[in-house]
């Protein structure tokens, strides 16, 4: 019986032997591709190369690739085969081989290495693809009436892209395992008999977002065998859920809840979900993915918070997330070493993120259960929006979770509304270049672009550069010249001006000729490396092929570069007073300040604060040389360098030192010598997220500028305190505790007028149908007042209903009270809210005490006067 990982490997050297480069699992996080969320399947990291928007720098490849899926999350544990995360074995060809050589081959690895006897194998096929037909019999030697046309063999990744025909290998299980229809067969049956394995993907056309397929420059191969499947094949067993790549989890997680495995239906379910989603956490985490409230977070976050709702109904109260991530580590890391690197920040977040859901959980639920009983008791079915989105914002549940345990009801949410509520709470904020829009749009740009190749930067030694107009482009259209008041795209032949990236703003500027200026917008980076200029020409004509000068905004350049070697002083500062664990989670760097976002899971103090705004300043004195290195990504993480986590490098990385104070994976511009950077001064630190930290901060002129406002200010408030600018906060405590002492006088002084007032008010008593009733308007500062006062007249009145309005502030404020509670069927509420009526407000509570508000302070006297007439009303009720 062959291990998971034993297929794992077995695969991959097989296909190496057939020439093929083995490639380790690309993350989880698609790069360059914002149709995705995640990675669905192994051939999503090559879609670049099978649409040749970058050459291949190898013909084949073969992978282990990490995948999530998540559209059938509900049916993970109640089938064999469902599964959020899962491998995916592939080999790939990019414009090299085809179905000559893909269908031999997979038919020789699945008959003669694992030797599945040939009798138990089907092979379906798209019906028009009579090549791969004819190859499955003549050259693999499968037998014709084993190969069955499936009109579903179409296979894309997404809903553009690249895609073609496929063939299918299905294992037959046996009888036992089937349905027992009469029609029962490999791809037209979901009954578990048929097993699909292997899916041959003969990559020939692209699909646009109309729909439309064009055939490809060149053919490729992308084929998928999911090693869960094959596992539970080759290991004999009835589920993947069985197979040694889940056993030991779902093993230790039924020991957590002290149950067996295979007792009972409803606990076996339970099992599956928490060791499939904790697995599937524990690798998005790996890769940097963060549990958030959108995208790939929100994903992320969902499932983790599904696996603990499940891991409760096992009876498992405690925190229970680690140690399963201890079973994953130990059997995964030997294929995927992240799961070790990662350690802290995996554990970092599994453990925040339990225990803020545990927290709510409880509370979410009972609230839930009790919506339930409403729902059922008043015969509805469906749970409003509201309520649905309520029970998100303010305990968690994802929407899914919460019309998961619905339907444990037989009840549903009504998603309309439920969206609705959503929108009016979510403000989305993202707002992306029109231009730059346009360029990913335009296919005539994309041909350019590939056509030209990488941009060669010579930013990093000089702030200007003579160059050649390659390209002009207008709303993504090529053009010869571009005239004045036009936006183009500009390609250039070199560049130095800096391109959008790592957090760093892109460069501005100009670009010059004899007869033509032009200003520099915005600067940006495409998938192959060549850059564009978006720019405004201001005079003149810029003509294709002509010499151009191209000029950095020197000043702006400088500042942005000085905030960006900060942001790397302030980082090594950050792992040095905080620990290790720190790490970048984002950043921006601009000419005006730098905003660095980093994972820490408290508050810093202010004490930790000066410490790590004095390290870098130290640093910033100790004026050290500031290199940039070219060299191997291994070289570099064993030099120790900093990279970001979740980023994907090539092989040749740039490494910028700061002396021994700080190395780091940076393609930024930098000062030549910490010194430059001049002072660096902390702005503001707080929190934005679960585990998340940033720091705001200026260098420079910038932070000369900050301090030197700092100090008007201070001189300022100096001068009237009449006080030296270092007395000021002295001062400024001493009027505070002069404040404190007036306004504790003041309150006793409105407690007693307060009293005197009540006093009074006890001698205006009116009878209104046998009830004694006070009513009128009062002086006090604030609703807190109308409160006091009513207590007062209560314990006083004994028996009867007390109606008190003020103004405070342009507002009206009323208070009611009903003593005893229900005397003569009156409510409190109800009376307060007639009075408040008048004075064009609104308000209710219960029925001896409720308070309301006006807007109208000119109608409180009318509104007191008619308090006799609506008691009347009231008592005839």
């Amino acid at each position: 019986m062959y291990t998971g990982n034993e297929l794992r490997d077995m695969f991959l050297k097989y296909f190496e032997a057939k020439g093929h480069k083995i490639l380790p699992s690309a993350s989880l996080i698609p790069k360059d591709d914002p149709t995705l969320l995640l990675t669905v399947a192994g051939m999503v990291p090559f879609k670049p190369y099978f649409q040749r928007r970058v050459e291949p720098p190898f013909p084949r490849a073969t992978t282990a690739q990490k995948c999530v899926r998540t559209p059938d999350l509900e049916e993970v544990g109640k089938t064999a085969r469902h599964h959020t995360y899962f491998e995916m074995l592939g080999n790939f060809s990019f414009g090299d081989y085809f179905k000559n050589e893909a269908i031999p081959w997979a038919w020789e690895y699945i008959t003669e290495v694992l030797k599945i006897p040939v009798e138990k194998l089907w092979v379906t096929i798209y019906p028009e693809d009579e090549e791969a037909k004819r190859i499955w019999v003549e050259q693999a030697g499968v037998k014709a009436e084993r190969i069955i046309g499936d009109p579903e063999n179409f296979w894309a990744a997404g809903p553009t892209g690249p895609c073609g025909p496929c063939s299918e290998i299905y294992v037959d299980l046996g009888e036992a395992r089937g349905c027992g229809k009469p029609d029962c067969g490999a791809g037209s049956c979901d009954c578990d008999r048929y097993l699909e394995i292997w899916n041959l993907v003969f990559m020939q056309f692209n699909r646009d977002e109309a729909g439309v397929l064009t055939p490809l420059p060149k053919q490729n191969i992308d084929t998928g065998m999911g090693l869960e499947r094959i596992a539970s094949v080759m290991q004999g067993v009835e589920t993947n859920f069985d197979t040694d790549l889940f056993r030991p989890i779902i093993d230790y997680v039924a020991e957590l809840g002290g149950i067996k495995y295979k007792d009972n239906p409803k606990s076996d379910l339970a099992l599956k979900v928490v060791a499939d989603h904790v697995r599937s956490v524990s690798f998005m985490l790996a890769d940097g993915i963060r549990p958030n409230n959108e995208g790939r977070g929100y994903v992320l976050r969902r499932i983790l918070r599904r696996a603990i709702r499940y891991a409760k109904l096992l009876g498992i109260e405690k925190s229970f997330l680690e140690s399963v991530f201890r079973i994953i580590q130990r059997d995964y890391s030997h294929a995927y070493p992240e799961l070790k690197e990662n350690e802290n920040f995996i554990l970092n977040h599994l453990n925040l993120e339990e225990k803020n859901f545990q927290a709510t959980l409880e509370q979410g639920t009972q609230l839930l259960q009790e919506k339930i009983k409403e729902i059922v008791k008043q015969g509805e079915t469906v749970l409003t929006g509201q309520d649905a989105f309520y029970l998100y914002e303010t305990y968690g549940f994802p929407a899914e979770l919460t019309e998961e345990i619905l339907e444990e009801h037989g009840l549903s949410i009504d998603m309309e509304s439920y969206k609705t509520a959503a929108e009016e709470h979510r403000l989305q904020a993202k707002e992306q270049s029109q231009q730059m829009r346009a360029v990913a749009e335009s296919p005539e740009l994309i041909e350019k672009a590939k056509q030209l190749g990488a941009t060669p930067f010579v930013g990093y030694e000089q702030v200007s550069a003579v160059t050649r107009i390659a390209g002009l482009f207008v709303d993504g259209t090529e053009m010869q010249d571009a005239g004045a008041g036009e936006e183009v795209m500009v390609f250039l032949a070199e560049t130095p001006f800096y391109a959008e990236s790592g957090g760093q703003v892109s460069d501005s500027g100009v670009l010059k000729t004899p007869r033509a200026e032009a200003r520099v917008l915005e600067v940006k980076k495409g998938v192959t490396g060549t850059i564009y200029h978006r720019v405004k020409v201001t005079t003149g004509v810029l003509h294709v092929g002509e010499t151009v000068e191209a000029e950095v905004d020197n000043f702006s350049h400088q500042a942005t570069t000085r905030h960006h070697s900060a942001t790397h002083l302030l980082q090594a500062a950050l792992r040095s007073v905080l620990g290790e664990h720190v790490q970048q989670a984002g950043s921006l760097v601009t000419p005006e300040r730098l905003r660095f976002d980093f994972t820490h899971f408290s508050p810093l103090t202010p004490d930790g604060l000066k410490a790590v705004e004095g390290l870098i300043n130290e640093a910033v004195l100790k004026n050290m040389p500031v290199e940039a290195t070219e060299m191997s990504l291994n070289e570099a993480k064993n030099s120790g360098a900093t990279a970001l986590f979740g980023e994907k490098y090539g092989e040749t990385v740039r490494v910028v030192r700061m002396g021994r104070f700080s190395q780091e994976l940076c393609g930024g511009t930098h000062v030549k010598n910490t010194g430059e950077i001049g002072l660096v001064k902390i702005l503001s630190e707080g929190g934005i997220g679960a585990g998340l930290r940033r720091i705001e901060a200026v260098a420079g002129l910038e932070a000369l500028a900050y301090l030197r406002a700092l100090d008007e200010q201070v001189m300022e408030v100096a001068q009237i305190l009449k006080a030296q600018p270092l007395e000021v906060g002295k001062r400024v405590n001493g009027l505070a505790s002069q404040v404190k002492d007036l306004e504790r006088e003041i309150a006793q002084l409105q407690a007693k007028l307060g009293k005197n007032e009540a006093e009074g008010l006890l001698k205006r008593v009116v009878d209104i149908e046998g009830i004694q009733v006070i009513a009128a308007q009062v002086h006090v500062s604030d609703m807190e007042g109308l409160r006091q006062m009513v207590d007062l007249l209560r314990v006083k009145l004994k028996a009867g209903v007390i109606v008190l309005g003020a103004v405070s502030e342009g507002k009206v404020n009323f208070v009611t009270v009903v003593t005893p509670t229900g005397l003569s069927g009156l409510h409190a509420g109800h009376i307060i809210k007639e009075v408040a009526k008048i004075t064009g407000g609104s308000g209710g509570g219960r029925p001896d005490m409720a308070q309301a508000g006006g807007k109208d302070p000119s109608k409180l006297g009318e509104a007191i006067d008619r308090v006799p007439t609506i008691l009347r009303g009231f008592l005839k009720k």
